[in-house]
């Protein structure tokens, strides 16, 4: 444990990795798990039922794993998950589930880089490779899927679903889901476009096509969104295609867009 700096407080019943680094005055409760080569700067709060992977880096005077804040909260059992190699950044703050998601748990993949200032709040599923700009307010119940990347200041409504590769512009206000692979901006924030250039870094071209006619007949045919999307799931054999279209016939709170004049 020579890894742990002598000022830092670690209760009873922790596990800690043998080549995770635990900074000074860091507290880690006695529920805590974090796994090898983590490393956990100083003036950081690990609290609760929260297990840590792999290679992460948390930076200073973040605070993971404290209860949810939320009033229906009674003290039920509840988890937080971080997978592997994600970046945490100053000031972070994430809270544990609640009984109203599966397995009480609010849950971080991989590959994840979340800036300074972001709060994440309970019951949220984000993915892999999903990059959260400074000083961000993720509600709870939020899904965040892959690759997606969320602007500086912006906010979301709980229970909001953002796509996979899906952009959201710094500043934004988002209180309806957004769609995969595309950019939203705006208060209150709306479909503009296409993500254009994640689509060329990450895609075939073949894709990038079929995805673009699918976002044309959808947002901007005139038809009513979801109906399209349906008769399109009828004939495409396109998997990033049926993601999109999938998404907006199962959407919850709805997909504001901005329709153009035709």
């Amino acid at each position: 444990m020579s890894n742990i700096h002598k000022t830092a407080t670690i209760n009873t019943g922790a596990k800690i990795s043998d080549t995770a680094t635990v900074g000074a005055y860091t507290i880690i409760g006695k529920d805590a798990t974090i796994g090898d080569g983590t490393t956990v700067a100083p003036f950081c709060v690990i609290d609760g039922e929260t297990t840590i992977g792999k290679n992460n880096q948390i930076f200073s005077h973040c605070v993971l794993g404290t209860i949810p804040q939320d009033l229906k909260f009674a003290g039920e059992e509840s988890r937080l998950i971080i997978g592997d190699n994600n970046k945490i950044r100053e000031y972070t703050f994430i809270n544990t589930g609640t009984k109203a998601s599966k397995n009480n748990t609010t849950f971080i993949g991989s590959g994840n880089l979340i800036m300074a200032y972001t709060h994440i709040g309970h019951d949220c599923v984000m993915g892999n490779n999903i990059v959260i700009a400074n000083a961000c307010a993720v509600a709870g119940h939020v899904t965040l899927g892959d690759n997606s990347i969320i602007g500086g200041l912006s906010g979301i409504h709980q229970f909001c679903s953002v796509g996979e590769f899906a952009m959201v512009g710094g500043g934004s206000i988002l209180v309806q889901d957004m769609p995969p692979f595309c950019v939203c901006e705006g208060n209150r924030a709306a479909v503009r476009g296409l993500n254009i250039v994640g689509l060329r870094r990450n895609f075939q071209k073949d894709d990038t096509i079929a995805i673009k006619k699918a976002y044309k007949q959808i947002f901007e045919s005139g038809e009513q969104i979801s109906q399209t999307a349906k008769d399109i799931l009828k004939t495409t054999d396109n998997k990033f295609v049926k993601t999109l279209c999938e998404f907006v016939v199962n959407t919850k709170r709805g997909i504001s867009f901005v329709r153009k004049n035709r």
